[in-house]
């Protein structure tokens, strides 16, 4: 596998670099700027790029654009300082496949590559979980929520598992799984335990 790091700072690329080769096989590549990262693209064709939004010249946000535009194949995954939850939603919106802060953990990015490597998506669970605010505040995803839905929610905040809920709606365990994936895209979220944070912050519980 081809990881391309963009970043302008070379102590972080090559902190990235150390990472990334003591744990996984991969070639590493990389660029300090968004016209060197189109040149690499073109040249190398990576399947993974660990692109920084703030560069000079070309910015992140342009970049991935024209970066997805050049292989829509790429699978990109932001590593910004910008935890807001504003700029993860632009960059998912052009199609990144992963949004994480320069805060997170060496864990948390190593199990963000391998999930964005093999084809899924992650997003930093504190900037996830603000996103699912920002679209519950906003109404969206909340009201496409059914009374059935909620009860799920509410359950789960109170510490149950599935199969328990499903025994307690006297509804199959894949009745209730595939309801809980539902609510999860409905309202952003990854993870079930986002979704007990989530229900818990709303006062679902």
């Amino acid at each position: 596998m081809k990881i391309l790091l963009v970043d302008d700072h070379e102590i972080v690329r090559s902190g990235l670099r150390n990472l990334l080769t003591s744990v996984l096989s991969a070639q590493i590549l990389e660029a300090a700027t968004g016209r060197d990262a189109l040149q690499q693209l073109r040249r190398d064709h990576p399947g993974l790029v660990l692109l920084d939004l703030n560069l000079p010249g070309i910015g992140g946000l342009e970049l991935l654009r024209r970066m997805l535009v050049e292989d829509k194949t790429v699978r990109i995954l932001v590593l910004s300082m910008h935890a807001e939850p504003l700029y993860a939603e632009r960059a998912m919106e052009l199609g990144a496949r992963g949004y994480l802060s320069k805060n997170t953990s060496a864990e948390e990015l190593l199990t963000a590559v391998r999930r964005v490597a093999e084809g899924g998506r992650y997003i930093q669970n504190e900037i996830a979980q603000d996103l699912a605010l920002r679209n519950v505040s906003s109404g969206h995803g909340l009201r496409d929520l059914t009374e059935r839905d909620l009860e799920i929610m509410r359950l789960l905040a109170e510490g149950m598992s599935l199969t328990e809920i499903a025994d307690a709606l006297g509804v199959g365990y894949k009745t209730v799984a595939n309801a809980c994936s539902q609510i999860k895209t409905r309202l952003g979220v990854t993870r079930t335990n986002e979704l007990v944070r989530l229900a818990m912050t709303l006062g679902v519980a």
